[in-house]
């Protein structure tokens, strides 16, 4: 008695799918380190209650991160930039792409000079982008330029991940999900809600200490970001 044969369906990709596949190629070629921070955002997830109990629409938490790592690049250019051999190139803009799933495609759509626009600018822009991508009418533009990316699969429930460069990008940051943890200090049991950020980074061009100062400053911008009703 012979096994039978597994019936194979092999699907042709699209000119999308082969662009991804053969960045990804790239990538595995890139020398990578990785370094993950938690950050309490519990601040932020209390503050965009009270903004939506009084009646506006808060800025998204993917928002705030966009605002806040794009002032953080500005502070850290080597990051911003990418590693040629003949010199680290260090980029004038500071433009953030954030990678959307689309269907059976990967985009990543690029939020243009995010270090200079505010919060409800940036996420008026987001918001565009996202449409343009559900719709299927993205422009080449807006997928064009990014210095940065930010991939963000907390949405479906990842805590944490590696996210695998953007070549010639010197970095990616991974998001996960916002999760209640037990805090204890000065003797009190509370709650806090967390966020576990994730660089992937070019060790030619970015360092250890680099990638660490790079979170930090992030975490900086996101405590010190506030948001609150319009009125």
């Amino acid at each position: 008695m012979t096994e039978m044969a597994m019936q194979r369906h092999p699907s042709q990709l699209t000119p999308t799918q082969k662009v991804i596949a053969r960045r990804m190629t790239e990538a595995q070629a890139v020398p990578i380190f990785t370094a993950t921070r938690d950050v309490d955002v519990t601040r932020l997830v209390r503050q965009r209650a009270q903004v939506k109990a009084a009646g506006d629409r808060p800025a998204s938490l993917n928002d705030v991160l966009v605002a806040c790592v794009a002032r953080a690049l500005r502070e850290h250019p080597r990051v911003n930039g990418s590693y040629d051999p003949a010199g680290f190139v260090l980029n004038d803009e500071v433009n953030v792409g954030v990678a959307v799933a689309a269907g059976d495609r990967l985009l990543v759509p690029v939020v243009k000079a995010a270090d200079r626009l505010p919060l409800e600018e940036i996420g008026r822009e987001t918001a565009r982008l996202a449409e343009a991508v559900r719709t299927g009418a993205v422009a080449a533009a807006d997928l064009s330029g990014a210095t940065f990316t930010i991939s963000n699969l907390g949405m479906l429930g990842v805590d944490s991940f590696t996210a695998m460069i953007n070549v010639p990008q010197a970095a990616i940051l991974a998001v996960g999900r916002v999760r209640r943890v037990a805090t204890f200090e000065d003797g009190t049991v509370g709650v806090a809600h967390v966020m576990s950020l994730t660089i992937t980074a070019d060790h030619r061009i970015v360092y250890g200490a680099d990638a660490a100062r790079f979170l930090a400053s992030v975490d900086d911008e996101l405590q010190a970001t506030t948001l609150a009703p319009r009125s």
